[in-house]
């Protein structure tokens, strides 16, 4: 089968594999029917190391099941599912609570024997605690939206509900990736009385408002900061973080409104010992890799009845063999986000 390989920053192939196929009796193998290049994808774009094996890629799609394992109860053959960006058991401590992106027994695609996303096909462990089942039936104009359920969407929801955000509540949203974007729908959602965007791309900016902004900010550093205090003179109930750069987390600190809540979603530019563990492990309210799994089944109905519009992010697709050149409109912000149709 044909999937997609970084060999290091910069070179991405796309190239014939081993076919995925079942290997544990808790495994479903899913034929990928779309996928999606993710902003996290360029940091190693940006800097990975060269590495002869390649690293396989991807961690977004929807797909139909063609084989499951003798232990799987809750997909058969022939259902169209959606992944979260993690896989998780559903049955350990912390998938019980509700944070599966901490599985005691998880993993991500591409590593230790697991197919990455960006293919063909993929071996998803444990089926049952990690895949959802989606309407068989769902409208095609609906796809894009769904496939944004794994993690833009997710991870922007994931920073509203750290962050506080709610009724009467004035959110600044730091980013105008496709993240930051999820995180403007999800912060109307929630019934943010005012949203405040943060980004300097037009057409991103643009959209955002069409999503729900009310205020853009295009200034950075301190420019940004005293204009947000212009808008909100006491700084922002919730900030959104949605960037991970070093000068996004000293803005947002610094939009903050005292007493109000930050949620860091953005990957951290400088994964340190002080800011790194307590991003990765959610330790505080200040958010981390974002539990998808326990948010698609809420989100989901707000998508197949089209009251938000995720897949509004995407802004151009391509074929599996596109992919590099997905990678490299991205990096290069010509593309917002790159939608894969094998």
């Amino acid at each position: 089968m044909r999937a997609t390989l970084m060999y290091g920053a910069g070179d991405v192939r796309v190239e014939d594999v081993p076919d995925a196929r079942l290997i544990e009796p808790t495994d479903a193998l899913v034929r990928v029917t779309r996928a999606a290049v993710c902003g996290s994808d360029l940091w190693p774009y940006k800097s990975m190391p060269h590495d002869d094996a390649g690293r396989r890629m991807g961690h977004e799609f929807i797909g139909v099941v063609e084989a499951v394992g003798s232990d799987v109860e809750t997909v058969k053959d022939g259902d169209l599912v959606v992944s979260p960006f993690l896989w998780s058991d559903g049955s350990c401590v912390f998938c019980r609570e509700g944070l599966q992106s901490a599985c005691l027994h998880g993993g991500r695609y591409g590593l230790d024997d697991v197919d990455g996303g960006q293919g063909e096909a993929v071996r998803v462990p444990p089926a049952d605690g990690t895949l959802v089942v989606l309407p068989l039936r769902a409208d095609e104009a609906l796809m894009a939206s769904l496939l944004a359920l794994p993690d833009v969407m997710g991870t922007g929801h994931h920073a509203a509900l750290v962050a506080k955000v709610g009724r009467g509540k004035i959110v600044a949203v730091v980013g105008d990736g496709a993240v930051g974007l999820c995180g403007v729908i999800a912060s109307k959602r929630l019934g943010a009385d005012r949203i405040i965007l943060l980004g300097s791309n037009p057409e991103r900016t643009a959209l955002g408002q069409e999503l729900g902004a009310t205020d853009v900010v295009r200034e950075r550093g301190e420019e940004a900061v005293a204009r947000v205090r212009e808008l909100a003179e006491h700084g922002a109930h919730s900030v959104l973080e949605c960037v991970g750069l070093e000068q996004a987390v000293d803005t947002a600190l610094a939009i903050a409104r005292p007493g109000g809540a930050i949620g860091r979603v953005g990957v951290p530019e400088h994964d340190t010992t002080a800011t790194g563990v307590a991003f990765w492990k959610n330790v505080s309210t200040a958010g981390g890799p974002a539990p998808v799994r326990a948010y698609i089944e809420e989100l989901l109905p707000d998508v197949l009845e089209g009251r938000i519009e995720p897949g509004r992010v995407f802004d151009r697709t391509g074929s599996i063999e596109d992919v590099p050149d997905g990678y490299r409109a991205m990096n290069d912000r010509e593309v917002l986000k790159f939608q894969i149709k094998p």
